[in-house]
């Protein structure tokens, strides 16, 4: 297939390690595409969500849900266009569920090809599909967290599964917060280094 003209030199790059990622299972391309995007999505995010914690939480869940589907990106818009949409698509989820206070939802975005990613938001209940949806995701990071060393287990699924905040798992489990948050960081390393395919790092 001819690609459009109209794409940029860093797009055309994208299509070629998409390529090596799911034609070749090539884990080298999961990690580029993540040290492209990673920042841009995490900053995009914070502005969502509003909390460094969240924000990271959902970037990992982005680029769980974008890597798993990758084989059926089409290269009719760029990558980044794509990824920014199942990013704002995952933190509207959260932030319908928290019922947080934050910036307007009709804020624009633009991805890094200058192109306006739309934020829809339907009304409050979520249909067959975002249910759908939102169990697949469930799903997904219980299958990452199986793999992470039992010490780091608890506590994702205690933040993840049990949605307990971080002065309620310090408490929980008896241990300073400042020990909780770098612990939860830690973890969410690992889980970076799973959605990219790395499980011989653990």
């Amino acid at each position: 297939m001819e690609l459009n003209k109209q794409f940029s030199e860093k797009a055309l790059e994208d299509f070629r390690l998409i390529d090596e990622a799911t034609l070749k299972n090539n884990e080298n391309a999961y990690a580029e595409l993540m040290k492209r995007y990673k920042k841009p999505v995490y900053h995009m995010i914070l502005k969502m969500v509003r909390n460094v914690d969240d924000a990271e939480d959902l970037t990992i869940e982005a680029f769980a849900k974008s890597f798993k589907n990758l084989h059926k990106f089409k290269k009719d818009y760029t990558f980044s266009t794509w990824l920014f949409r199942i990013a704002t698509n995952n933190a509207i989820d959260f932030i319908r569920k928290k019922k947080l206070e934050t910036l307007s939802l009709n804020t624009s975005f633009k991805d890094d090809n200058g192109d306006a990613v739309n934020i829809d938001v339907k009304d409050e209940n979520l249909d067959p599909q975002e249910v759908a949806i939102k169990s697949q995701k469930i799903e997904l990071i219980r299958m990452f967290v199986t793999k992470l060393p039992p010490k780091y287990q608890r506590l994702v699924k205690l933040r993840y599964f049990d949605e307990l905040s971080y002065d309620e798992i310090a408490k929980e489990l008896g241990a300073p917060l400042g020990t909780v948050k770098a612990q939860l960081h830690r973890a969410r390393e690992l889980m970076y280094d799973l959605v990219k395919g790395k499980e011989q790092h653990i």
